[in-house]
């Protein structure tokens, strides 16, 4: 079984997005995927509780069948800010090994081939005073693919945060450019060049803008940028290799 955590270069960028196309394009391959958002700051409280609309997508899209929400989403908050910050104000701790702990109960309750872990904002927010997002993936001997948004700063951005990647010898598996806004970064393909040049890893997707009426039906509509199923599997295992287009 692959542990695959989904990072970006910042907020907002598409994790949710990419992550869901990436479990959807697997199922077509009939590979059992598990997907889990440890913690989500941003949430509408429902008649079953506080919902993270990210989460919601994730528990929908992977194919193994009946996990529950809290399951997958085992820690939420209401206000859309820093988790740690949200964690204080509700008089909370967040720790790795409470929430390593309980990607670690959902993998054995399920049988899967795949178990994603989407992040939330980018590789390095914290959890508290000592620990961040990226020591639990460190803890889950996860690998990463990273999401870049296709925006001003994003070739600082993406820089910074493979070099950070690097130096806690984390394995990146792929990347994925994704276009953030209907307007099209200036020099789109000049930066999208660049970053090929300067990360070493396989660009999995080049995501254009897909405005439709959910996110969801969006994820499914970015499913045909990436490769085929088998493909996908073996590049987030870390052993195949992408022939050039």
């Amino acid at each position: 079984m692959s542990c695959v955590f989904v990072t970006g270069t910042d907020t907002e960028v598409g994790k949710t997005f990419v992550s869901c196309a990436l479990l959807e394009r697997l199922a077509q391959g009939g590979v059992a995927t598990l997907a889990m958002k440890p913690v989500a700051a941003g949430a509408v409280q429902t008649k079953a509780g506080l919902r993270n609309e990210d989460a919601v997508q994730l528990q929908s899209a992977m194919s193994v069948p009946s996990v529950p929400y809290e399951a997958v989403n085992p820690v939420c908050f209401e206000a859309p800010i820093a988790p740690h910050i949200a964690a204080a104000t509700q008089q909370q701790v967040l720790t790795v090994s409470h929430l390593a702990s309980a990607a670690q109960q959902l993998q054995r309750s399920y049988p899967h081939d795949l178990f994603l872990v989407e992040g939330a904002g980018g590789w390095l927010v914290p959890l508290n005073q000592q620990e961040s997002l990226a020591d639990l993936a460190l803890a889950l001997n996860a690998k990463v693919v990273l999401v870049v948004g296709m925006k001003l700063g994003c070739l600082n951005h993406a820089l910074l945060t493979y070099a950070e990647l690097q130096r806690q010898a984390v394995e990146v598996v792929g990347w994925v450019a994704n276009q953030v806004s209907e307007t099209p970064m200036q020099h789109a393909e000049e930066n999208l060049a660049w970053l090929q040049r300067h990360l070493p890893v396989p660009l999995l997707a080049n995501l254009p803008y897909l405005a439709t009426a959910s996110n969801q039906a969006a994820s499914t509509s970015a499913v045909d940028y990436f490769p085929d199923s088998q493909t996908l599997m073996s590049l987030l295992q870390g052993k195949g290799v992408l022939s050039p287009a």
